[in-house]
């Protein structure tokens, strides 16, 4: 597994592991390291004045946060498909289905006029 894949895969372990939390210190680095030379390109190019204002600073943060938060937030919030490993339980306790047995049963009473039977019998 080469380096950037490594640093780019969320973790499936629950909790802040030590490999999880090395991993988020070393985007963090990258993150600052990153921002460190565009501030200095910025500066170099001449832009330094226009960084030094709140509004030059709010537009360089966003611009460099927003591109850069899912690889900041890789192991913060993981995927559903990596996060449930067991089965999910639906309404009721029920073992929800997967997207292909939905997609059965949807297409069970395809071209029938009459929808699916509703609870069925008396009560």
């Amino acid at each position: 597994m080469n380096f950037w894949r490594w640093l780019t895969t969320p973790d499936p372990e629950p909790g802040f592991t030590r490999r999880k939390l090395g991993r988020l210190f070393l985007r963090v680095l990258l993150f600052t390291v990153l921002a460190t030379v565009l501030s200095a390109l910025l500066r170099a190019v001449g832009l330094g004045p226009y960084l030094d204002t709140w509004w030059g600073t709010l537009i360089f943060v966003l611009a460099l946060y927003i591109p850069l938060a899912r690889f900041l937030n890789v192991d913060t919030f993981v995927p559903r498909r990596v996060a449930a490993t067991g089965p999910r339980t639906g309404k009721g306790g029920k073992v929800a289905a997967t997207s292909a047995q939905r997609r059965k049963e949807r297409n069970r009473f395809a071209g029938v006029r009459k929808g699916p039977p509703h609870g069925g019998g008396r009560r």
